[in-house]
């Protein structure tokens, strides 16, 4: 799995807040955000907003915890940001991250927010090992945000920062 060099050259990849289980009934796609997961979701994107983090596009799970971590930055960042929710990213393999982020290459960035393990499986591929070793030894938290940046001339992506 690789990116194609003439893909957006800013890449975030947020994994959704704190979810609550299923309630009995309720299809996993359902499941909301718990109360903790709800501040983490707005601390996670004042923080990106404080360190003017604002991607031209967000494509984000349709699934409802990750429109409600999408939609706490929203809250907290300006401009033309585009938010697309998408039900091709729930459920889906880190591969149906990287075909998005190839047809996204006409933006500058772009913000993923997903699921694991694909969040994390794409930064691995992207950052490599060492990145995801020092940055998440513990594996990739809810409300986590890796900010990648395209190296120039090249096929390597540099981790710039990690929010969790």
């Amino acid at each position: 799995m690789t990116l194609l060099a003439s893909s957006p050259q800013r890449i975030y990849l947020l994994r959704h807040a704190k979810s609550g289980w299923a309630r009995p009934g309720e299809r996993d796609f359902d499941r909301r955000l718990d109360d903790a997961g709800l501040i983490e979701a707005q601390q996670v994107a004042d923080a990106a907003a404080r360190r003017g983090y604002r991607p031209s596009v967000v494509l984000s799970s349709s699934a409802v915890r990750c429109r409600q971590t999408a939609e706490a930055l929203r809250r907290s960042i300006d401009g033309e940001t585009e938010f697309r929710f998408l039900d091709e990213l729930y459920n889906a393999p880190a591969d149906t991250y990287v075909d998005l982020l190839e047809k996204s290459r006409d933006v500058d960035s772009v913000m993923l927010v997903g699921h694991n393990p694909a969040i994390e499986e794409l930064f691995a591929t992207l950052a490599g090992m060492d990145a995801v070793s020092r940055a998440i030894p513990e594996g990739y938290p809810t409300s986590g945000l890796a900010v990648l940046d395209h190296k120039a001339g090249d096929d390597e992506w540099i981790l710039t920062d990690f929010i969790d």
